[in-house]
């Protein structure tokens, strides 16, 4: 049921704003009625950076430089009048996450994260329809359109995704991805606790960007935009505590809690990650020695925290602009 409101709130954005660009259009053509409305293909990839409880908002550029993954996309824009367009967009983008990557340098700091010792990657898949608004006004047709365009955009996107983990570091057997939403990381489903959650969400894009004419039938463009989520488990973890071991079976036994495991799963880290802490504790202050042991015993497995998850793409393009006639050849 939560799936399909979810579906229904994007039809319904989406609807809202095809009828505010084409009010837009209307009005614009009033004014200059010489304009031509026209379209255009865009192919692109870039970078995908991750935000959420594995790498955290208070530190924006850590988190933006950390785990950096790709994206590609293919869209149709139709540019309805000389500053306002419309853009329907697919995007399959990778996320990560890693505690022992980010708090590896500040451990003190960061204790309870590098503790936790989770990570996880997602491949997001991403339709959006978005309103874009140019800065430079385009000329009368395509072939007159402005030779720079700076821009901002934003709308709404739907988003399918599904986390994965890697298993643990093992003498006898080899190393794989798992899916992480079947395993109930949190005990979902259990009496007292939440549903398992949705692998479809909503998520709110916004961004800039800049596009440059090649020539009549090609531009190129960069652009930089963030996607807030309407959830908190693109990385599988939530508001949750952990999941009793007592309602566990199979992988999930090792996959729920790994704060004891010696090394670090993703990166099989060396030191021993383990064994860092048990020197930590060893050498460290009454104070040291209490924030270790609250951090192997809690059962809160989330960060505190007020934003869900989310994630930035950067994308290098080049677009094709579509001909508004077809011309043919005389027929002899």
């Amino acid at each position: 049921m939560n799936n399909y409101k979810q579906l229904l709130r994007v039809g319904a954005a989406a609807i809202c704003l095809l009828i505010i660009l084409v009010t837009e259009s209307s009005a614009q053509r009033r004014y200059n009625t010489h304009f031509v409305p026209y379209s255009s293909v865009t192919f692109g990839g870039g970078t995908s950076t991750y935000f959420g409880d594995l790498a955290g908002y208070r530190q924006p550029f850590k988190s933006l430089v950390t785990l950096p993954r790709w994206n590609a996309g293919i869209g149709y824009t139709r540019q309805f009048t000389p500053h306002f367009a419309a853009r329907a967009m697919f995007t399959w983008a990778r996320i990560t996450g890693d505690d022992y990557t980010y708090n590896k340098s500040d451990i003190e700091d960061n204790l309870s994260q590098y503790v936790r010792n989770l990570h996880f990657r997602n491949d997001i898949k991403e339709f959006a329809i978005t309103g874009i608004y140019n800065f430079r006004p385009d000329g009368r047709n395509p072939e007159n359109r402005a030779r720079f365009t700076p821009y901002v955009f934003g709308g709404v996107a739907l988003v399918a995704h599904s986390p994965e983990t890697l298993t643990p570091v093992s003498d006898t057997t080899s190393q794989h991805w798992v899916k992480l939403q079947p395993l109930h990381t949190e005990g979902q489903g259990q009496p007292g606790r939440d549903k398992p959650y949705s692998l479809v969400t909503v998520a709110i894009p916004i961004g800039i960007g800049a596009r440059y004419k090649l020539n009549e039938n090609f531009n190129i463009g960069i652009e930089i935009g963030y996607r807030y989520a309407f959830s908190d488990y693109l990385d599988d973890v939530g508001m949750g505590n952990y999941a009793a071991r007592d309602t566990q079976q199979g992988i999930a036994t090792s996959i729920t809690d790994r704060r004891f495991e010696p090394l670090a799963a993703r990166v099989k880290s060396h030191p021993e990650r383990y064994q860092v802490l048990v020197d930590m504790f060893n050498s460290g202050t009454a104070e040291q020695k209490a924030a270790i042991e609250e951090a192997l015993t809690t059962s809160v497995r989330s960060t505190k925290g007020i934003l869900q998850d989310g994630y930035l793409l950067t994308n290098f393009s080049i677009q094709y602009i579509i001909p508004t006639k077809i011309k043919c050849p005389p027929i002899k």
